[in-house]
Order: C-alpha cells, then sequence, then structure tokens
C-alpha cells in the first residue's frame, strides 16, 4: 500500500504523518489489490483540523474527509468513514456477479462559454479534456460507485447491454438512469 501524505498550511510533522500511515493501514483488510491512498492534511483558521483522503485501488475510488479541533480525531474520524464505506461496498459485492465485458474509454471536455449577454457569433471553447475507462458494471453497482465517489453522475457501460449509460443523483434524493436508443 503506498501512501502519500501531505500537509496544507500547518509544519510537516513526522508522528502526525506516521499516525496517518498506520491508521490507513487497517483499510488493506478490505481490498487485497495494490492500493494507492493520498492523504490531505490541513489546517484551517487555527481551529479547524481537516483530515481528506482519496483511496484509488483496481476498479474503485474511494473519498472520505472529516474535520474536527484536533489533528489525530480528524484522522480517526476520517479512518472511520473510510472503514465503513468499504465495508459498505465488500457486502454489496458479495451479492453482485462481477460484470464481463468490454471496457471502454470515454473523454471529458470541459468549455468555456460567455455569459449569454456576451456572446455575439463566438463558439464555446474546450478548456480541459480528459480520458478515462469505464468498466462493465450493474445499474446498483453504478449508483454505488457514484456514492463512494460523492458524485452527481456517473457515465458507465451496462454489462448486459454494452451499451454506455448515465446514472445521476436527482433533485429529491433519488436517482435517475439515461439509456441511450438508437433509432
Amino acid at each position: 500500500m503506498q501512501i502519500a501524505v501531505t500537509f496544507r498550511h500547518m509544519e510537516v510533522s513526522d508522528p502526525v504523518r506516521t499516525y496517518a500511515e498506520e491508521k490507513l493501514a487497517r483499510v488493506k483488510k478490505y481490498i487485497d489489490e495494490p492500493i494507492d491512498a493520498q492523504v490531505v492534511l490541513s489546517v484551517e483558521k487555527k481551529i479547524r483540523h481537516k483530515a481528506e483522503v482519496t483511496i484509488v485501488a483496481k476498479g474503485i475510488t474511494i473519498k472520505g474527509s472529516d474535520e474536527t479541533s484536533d489533528m489525530y480525531a480528524a484522522i480517526d474520524l476520517m479512518v472511520d468513514k473510510i472503514e465503513r464505506q468499504l465495508k459498505r461496498y465488500k457486502e454489496k459485492l458479495k451479492k453482485h456477479k462481477p460484470a464481463s465485458g468490454k471496457e471502454r474509454e470515454v473523454t471529458k471536455a470541459i468549455l468555456a462559454a460567455q455569459s449569454i449577454d456576451e456572446i455575439e457569433g463566438g463558439e464555446p471553447q474546450i478548456v480541459r479534456s480528459h480520458s478515462f475507462p469505464v468498466k462493465p458494471m450493474a445499474v446498483e453497482e453504478a449508483v454505488m460507485q457514484m456514492d463512494l465517489l460523492h458524485k452527481e453522475f456517473l457515465v458507465f457501460t451496462d454489462s448486459s447491454t454494452e451499451e454506455i449509460n448515465v446514472v445521476y443523483r436527482r433533485k429529491d434524493g433519488n436517482y435517475g438512469l439515461i439509456v441511450p436508443t438508437v433509432k
């Protein structure tokens, strides 16, 4: 397990770094693949100690954060949250059959547009582009992955139809599914 600890708005502290690494070592028992963890420890306004982590393993990305008035307590709470998420994820995986199918590559582009008042024949421009693999999964697994990533939507390949679908979070708290049809 590779753990990178970054300090923001505070001095680098080896005891805090060691404490965070030891606490995050507990999550190894839930994921047996190679794991990369990026930990960001920061202090805001000298009283808010914040611990954030992004864990990337094969096929899964989990984010968690917490803040308190003590850095060690923030690390403990953040690791507890990640552990609960991984336990829930592992239980759901036991219930689901792994998906098989081809993995696709999707490109995300961010466009820069002027306000409606300022547009005079100008077109939006691509500011940034990002490609990422889209693995085949069931709709339930896509919803679970979206919750783990704390995202509003997720593009995925449906394992049963091998079509690209989009699942999104609705304002009423439910989920929506966009399935493309060809006419």
